[in-house]
Formats: C-alpha cells, structure tokens, sequence
C-alpha cells in the first residue's frame, strides 16, 4: 500500500520538476533577449509588429530638414554675377537643414561655414573639401564654441556645429547624383536629418568630399537663415530623380542620465538633452536615369551608440529657487 502511494508522488515531483525547470530556462531566455537590440528588417516592413511601433529611429517625425525648390538667395546680385560667369543656371539639388533649438555659438558657426563655402566653384573632375574650403575652425577664423559629439558624450569644442554643414553637403551631392568621396557618420545619431544621412568633420582628422563628374563647372552656394542651413548646387545640366533608402539592422534602446540642478526646485524636472536611440543601417540610393531605368548606388553602413536623455533632477530647496 505504501508502495503504490509513493509511485504517483515520484512521479508528481519528477513533473513538477521538469515544469519548474522550462519555466526558468524560459525567463532566462526572455530577459536575454530583452537586453538584446531589436532585430528588423526594414522602415515600415509589416513584418514589424505592433508592439515593436517604437518610440526609436525618426522621432524626429516632427523635422523639418528635406529637400527644397525655394532659397533665399535667388534674387541676390552677387549669386546671379557668378552664376553668368559659370553658366551654372541649373538648380541640380537643394537642401535645408533645420536645427533644432541651437546654442547661441552653434548657429553662429553654421552661418560663418555657410558664408566661407558660398560662391565656391568645383571645377569638372575636381574634389570639393569642406575642410580646405571652410577650415580649419579656429578663433583665429572667428569660430566660435559650440556643441561637439566625443563619443558617446556631448560636449563644446570652438568650431562645434559646422558638422550641420558637412551633414547638409553630403544630402546635397547625393541627391545631385555626384560621388562621394569622403564621408563619416556620427558616433551618435543626430536630431536634425534622418539616420544615415549625416556627415561629420573634424579638421586633420575626418573629411567631407565629394567629386563633380560632370562636364561643366559647379556653383555652390550656401546660407543660413534664423536656426535654417541652406545648400545648393548649380550646374549646366539637371539632375536624375534620386531617392533616399534605409535598411535598419538593429536597434539599441537609450537611455537616461540625471544630474543634479541646484537652481531647479526640489522634485522638478528639465530634460536638457533630448534622447535617441542607437542603431546601425544600410544606406543606398536608387536613381532614375534614364527615366523607367533605376539603377542603386550603395552608400554604405552607419553605426550609432544611443544619445542617452540627459535630464537635470531639481535638488533646491524652496527658499533658494525663488531668491534672485
């Protein structure tokens, strides 16, 4: 009789076992993978599912940035003197980078680069240098600090800013359909144009070039307007339809850092450094020249550390935050 009791009980713990030990392989397995970047395929693929709509990659829906058929400089003498001098009467490609809430030295620098590159002219098989024609980015040139990525950190370094430039040549050129010849994506995404279509520089050090292959000589003319960075490029003939395309590897989630703020009262909250999260793509770019005929251009891959949130934690007491 006791024999026959304890059969079943064996039996019951042996199961009881196996269930415990599925449950925890389970979990393991489940809380790796959260720590794991997202693994997709595509912008938009249906394959993506509801759950996995992140708050990643183009929060930046509300940018402004794109390409544009109206600039501010149309109507100004001394573009229309160097354009009858080049015969560069065509609008090849045309580009606005909006920043978004600049520092006072940021936008000062967007504006000095864009009137050291304004009025540049790129002869037929020339390379054009953003650093040989802006740099370097010194005092002495009347640069100005401004907001510098140093890996995964954002600090201020004099010249910070001109990479708003870089960024807004490279969308330029490629929609101009003229080989790029240097370019480096940030170590971190940026704010003000989509992934993968950035470009920084640092003079000695990184480079943005491209090459005009082209016949005729290229103008290119530059201006900042308010917290705006307008490029364009002229030449003699128009350029094929380009369109942008992006392949999203993976995805790492951001992330957030506090830091204490002796003016803000106790339990207030600034967010002073909007986060984004890392990713690493494929770039490429179809082109439809001759018209029904697209052909791609490869532009490579870029890698991003995630611009964790930088938000600053009120530790004042009352009486202090309202004292002058």
């Amino acid at each position: 009789m006791k024999k026959s009791l304890l059969l079943p009980s064996m039996v019951l713990l042996v199961l009881i076992t196996i269930v415990l030990a599925d449950w925890v392989i389970h979990s393991n397995q489940s809380n790796r993978n959260a720590s794991k970047p997202l693994q997709v395929q595509d912008y938009g693929s249906p394959r993506i599912t509801e759950s996995e709509q992140y708050s990643y990659l183009f929060k930046n829906q509300k940018m402004k940035s794109g390409s544009v058929n109206q600039v501010p400089w149309e109507n100004n003498p001394e573009f229309k003197q160097i354009q009858l001098q080049t015969g560069a009467f065509v609008k090849m490609a045309a580009y606005r980078t909006v920043l978004n809430d600049p520092l006072p030295g940021e936008e000062y620098n967007v504006h000095l680069t864009g009137r050291l590159i304004s009025g540049t002219i790129v002869a037929p098989g020339e390379i054009f240098s953003q650093n040989k024609t802006a740099g370097p980015y010194t005092e002495a040139r009347g640069f100005k600090k401004g907001p510098t990525y140093m890996g995964t950190w954002l600090t201020t370094t004099t010249g910070g800013g001109v990479c708003k430039m870089a960024s807004t040549l490279y969308n330029v050129a490629v929609l101009a359909n003229l080989p790029i010849v240097e370019r480096h994506y940030h170590s971190m995404p940026v704010p003000y144009v989509p992934y993968g279509q950035d470009a920084t520089v640092s003079y000695g050090v990184k480079d943005f070039r491209f090459r005009n292959d082209t016949p005729d000589p290229l103008l290119i003319w530059a201006q900042g307007v308010g917290n705006s960075l307008y490029v364009a490029f002229y030449g003699q003939a128009s350029s094929p339809q380009v369109e942008w395309h992006h392949k999203v590897l993976n995805v790492t989630p951001t992330y957030r850092i506090y830091r204490d703020n002796q003016t803000l009262p106790q339990g207030e909250q600034k967010v002073v450094v909007e986060g984004m999260d890392g990713a690493t793509l494929q770039s490429w770019v179809s082109i439809n020249n001759p018209p029904g005929k697209a052909i791609t251009r490869k532009l490579g891959s870029s890698y991003y550390s995630p611009m964790p949130y930088i938000i600053e934690k009120g530790c004042a007491s009352p009486a202090l935050s309202n004292s002058p």
